[in-house]
């Protein structure tokens, strides 16, 4: 997964960090930091960005240091504030994004509006639905497959049958929840959503399975390559 991360980095015109200023600095941004810095020695011709979200957040006096501290790490081109929740500062970010990347010829046909197969918006909708419910319990240590997709067109219905698999036995129980609440809860919301984009009803069938150290194990993940989504704390 990894590896997909720094090609892009490599290849990007832009690199933006995104930033929660009302969390301090720790090893998750140095490690992120050090990958950029790495791209940069190695020629990566990308401009840097450090965009501060939340900063609706804080108040001035707090938000100074914060862009010091990146500003003398001298490894970004520019360091944006804003607030996504209040809008302050988004117009001028779009702004120097598109100051930034010249306009090229187009890559797709403009009747598309993605690269993406439906089988990979349900898996990562019911993604979703589970870190809203689970983040606490379980960060970044999940994974969901669509494993059957099944349209029954005279009935206008869509059968979808995924898979969430977790590290530990100890982890199942976490989101099946008491008598089938949570699992039942993750997948209501996620059966709504689908609905609506996919403009058809939608049978959807959630199970939960066990993966010692799925994350590292090749042959395991490239198996899934062309149907999973992943929630993983190296991404």
């Amino acid at each position: 997964m990894m590896d997909h991360v720094r090609t892009s980095l490599s290849e990007a015109d832009v690199v933006a960090l995104l930033v929660d200023a009302t969390e301090e600095f720790g090893k998750g941004d140095e490690y992120v930091v050090a990958m950029m810095r790495q791209q940069q020695q190695q020629g990566a011709k990308a401009k840097r960005f450090v965009i501060l979200n939340k900063i609706d957040l804080l108040k001035k006096n707090r938000l100074l240091p914060i862009i010091q501290q990146y500003s003398e790490l001298g490894l970004f081109d520019q360091i944006i504030p804003i607030s996504a929740r209040a809008g302050e500062g988004v117009d001028d970010l779009t702004d120097i994004f598109f100051r930034t990347v010249a306009a090229g010829p187009p890559l797709y046909p403009t009747e598309d509006f993605t690269t993406q197969p439906e089988r990979f918006f349900a898996a990562e909708i019911v993604r979703e639905k589970l870190l809203q419910h689970t983040a606490d319990e379980l960060p970044y240590t999940t994974a969901v497959a669509v494993e059957r997709w099944e349209e029954e067109e005279g009935r206008d219905l869509i059968k979808i049958y995924a898979t969430i698999v977790v590290e530990r036995d100890s982890q199942k129980p976490i989101i099946i929840g008491k008598r089938g609440d949570m699992i039942k809860r993750i997948g209501t919301e996620a059966r709504l959503e689908l609905e609506t984009i996919l403009g058809s009803k939608v049978y959807l069938d959630l199970h939960v399975a066990v993966h010692d150290r799925w994350r590292e194990d090749e042959r395991f993940l490239g198996s899934w390559t062309d149907r999973w989504a992943v929630l993983s704390g190296e991404c």
